[in-house]
């Protein structure tokens, strides 16, 4: 149960850091907008509109994103419990084996 809080805790951090990337580009290309919308032109202004679209576009499919890994990490969360709850020796004995595995490994280098 420990190690998989740990997993869990860095699939999180990964998760975390890729919306924050996303966020930032958002964020830069909302930016770019807002410095160009001074600009006058038949094709500046297609080309903010589409950006405008693609960028709410990408909001939206962002907070979709977000929702559904949230969703499958809460289910895979209380999967692992409800495992370690049904069958805590086998989850000992498993997790015992990957750490002589993992200790192995470590004793090679």
């Amino acid at each position: 149960m420990f190690n998989n809080t740990i997993d869990m805790k860095s699939i999180t951090a990964s998760k975390d850091k890729v919306m924050d990337e996303m966020r930032s580009v958002v964020a830069d290309a909302e930016a770019l907008l807002d410095s160009t919308a001074g600009q006058v032109g038949e094709g500046a202004i297609k080309a903010r509109a589409r950006i405008e679209k693609s960028l709410h576009n990408a909001k939206g499919h962002l907070i979709d994103a977000e929702e559904a890994v949230l969703q499958r990490t809460k289910q895979a969360a209380k999967a692992t419990d409800q495992y370690v709850h049904n069958d805590p020796w086998k989850a000992i004995g498993i997790t015992a084996c990957a750490g002589i595995i993992v200790g192995m490994l470590i004793a090679r280098r």
